[in-house]
């Protein structure tokens, strides 16, 4: 277990000295609530890079300094996860560009995060919390229903997420993601939390069970 984001910042330097291309980080997941004192401990670091050399050449680097491969779980059943990778008590999820059956970095998410570290090879950037609440509302790991109630205490833009849950579904072509993203919404408002824009999703929900109903009656 991680508990303090300083050991981060030390497996960062370490990473950037070792690298020998040029490489963007985007820290999604329990990592950026570590570095806003959201989470006391996280077991894994969630690292998104946005090309394939991106990710051949943190694969590489990581090797080169001690890290092991790893299989991946059941409990990431929905993860794009390219690779897992340990050493002592660092776990590394590394993930290129996609990270949620098709659930992306996209260039707004991007625009959204926040640099952190600027190394020779290496920048670091923090995706933001409305991101971060987003694709929790999306994955089904231990804690994650925790992680979003104190996610939605902090700051969420709802307007922003409201609009890269739209692109992102629109991208895709995953319509049945909305039915995924409002099961998550429910359980929070059965916690006593405020989702303002739960009737949007709703409506979303809806009308993605209409079209759902009408495919099904023009098959038969």
């Amino acid at each position: 277990m991680i508990s303090k984001f300083e050991h981060l910042d030390v497996l960062f330097n370490e990473v950037g000295k070792a690298l020998d291309d040029k490489v963007h980080f985007y820290i999604i997941g329990g990592a950026v609530m570590l570095y806003h004192n959201l989470k006391t401990a996280t077991k894994d670091v969630d690292i998104v890079v946005d090309t394939q050399k991106e990710f051949i050449a943190t694969e590489k680097t990581l090797k080169k300094i001690g890290f092991k491969t790893k299989l991946s779980t059941a409990e990431y059943q929905k993860f794009d996860l390219n690779q897992i990778f340990i050493r002592e008590d660092f776990r590394i999820d590394l993930f290129q560009r996609t990270v949620c059956k098709g659930f992306m970095l996209s260039e707004g998410m991007k625009k959204r995060s926040k640099k952190i570290m600027e190394l020779k090879n290496l920048t670091i950037l923090l995706c933001s919390t409305t991101d971060i609440f987003m694709f929790k509302t999306f994955t089904e790991r231990e804690g994650d229903i925790a992680d979003c109630i104190s996610l939605v205490r902090s700051e969420i833009d709802w307007k922003e997420m409201l609009d890269e849950i739209g692109k992102q579904i629109a991208t895709s072509g995953n319509k049945i993601w909305i039915t995924y993203i409002g099961e998550r919404m429910d359980l929070l408002l059965e916690e006593g939390m405020n989702i303002p824009i739960i009737d949007k999703i709703d409506k979303m929900r809806e009308e993605y069970f209409l079209r759902l109903e009408k495919e099904q009656k023009e098959k038969k």
